[in-house]
C-alpha cells in the first residue's frame, strides 16, 4: 500500500492551468515539510484498464493514520476487513477471512512506493519525477513518476484542495487505476501509544516476503 516529492511557472496570466499545478507541487512539499503525522478517512477503487474485461472492484472504504519516517496504519473497514500496519521496521498485512498476516521489510515495501510520498522521509525528488497537471475536478494536480523502473506502477497523480491531498489516482504495471480518496484529515494529532504496533493473532498464518 501503500509514498516522496519542484517546479517554477513561466507566467501565471499566460498559462494559469499550470500555475494551478505548481501550486499543488508546492502544497505536496510543504505537506511533507509540516505535517509529520495525520489520521483521516479514506475510500478506494480499482479500476480495470481500458477495454478490459474485468469489473470494478467493489470501493473500499476505512480510517488510516501515519507518523513519518514510516510508521502508519491503513484500516480497510467495509466491505471487508483488511489491515495494514508499520511499525518502522515492518509491514504486516492482515487479512482476516483468510487468516493470513504477510510480513515485509520496510525499507522495501515503501522506498519508491506511492507510500513513500506521504508517509516517508527524505528527499522526494530523489525517488520521484514530479511534474505539475492542469487542475480539474476542483483540484491542483500533479503527477509523481518513480525513477525506479521495477517500482510496480507507471505514476501516481495527486489532487490537492486547502492544502491537503484530497485524491490519488494510481497507473499501476497492468494499466489499473487505483483512485483513492481522503477526508477529514487531522494534522499533527496527539496519537495513542500503541497505534502502530501489530502483533499477530494467535493461529494466523504468517508469511515472510
Amino acid at each position: 500500500m501503500p509514498i516522496k516529492r519542484l517546479l517554477a511557472v513561466w507566467c501565471l496570466a499566460l498559462c494559469p492551468a499550470l500555475a494551478w499545478s505548481a501550486g499543488a507541487v508546492d502544497q505536496l512539499h510543504q505537506f511533507v515539510a509540516t505535517v509529520q503525522s495525520a489520521t483521516g478517512a479514506f475510500t478506494q477503487q480499482t479500476l480495470p484498464a481500458p477495454n478490459s474485461p474485468r469489473r470494478a472492484k467493489p470501493p473500499e472504504s476505512g480510517h488510516f493514520a501515519f507518523r513519518r519516517p514510516g510508521l502508519f496504519k491503513w484500516d480497510v473497514e467495509k466491505p471487508y476487513q483488511q489491515l495494514i500496519v508499520s511499525d518502522g521496521a515492518t509491514v504486516f498485512q492482515y487479512d482476516p477471512d483468510l487468516m493470513q498476516v504477510i510480513e515485509r521489510d520496510v525499507s522495501k515495501s515503501i522506498g519508491a512506493s506511492p507510500a513513500a510520498i506521504l508517509f516517508g522521509s527524505g528527499s522526494l525528488d530523489t525517488a520521484f519525477v514530479i511534474k505539475p497537471l492542469p487542475d480539474r475536478d476542483g483540484l491542483q494536480w500533479l503527477r509523481a513518476t518513480p525513477r525506479q523502473a521495477d517500482a510496480g506502477f507507471a505514476h501516481v497523480d495527486m489532487g490537492f484542495a486547502r492544502n491537503e491531498p484530497a485524491r490519488l489516482e494510481l497507473l499501476d504495471s497492468f494499466g489499473q487505476t487505483t483512485r483513492i480518496d481522503l477526508s477529514g484529515i487531522s494534522a499533527n494529532p496527539k496519537l495513542p501509544a500503541g497505534t502502530f504496533t501489530f502483533k499477530p493473532p494467535a493461529g494466523v498464518d504468517i508469511v515472510r516476503m
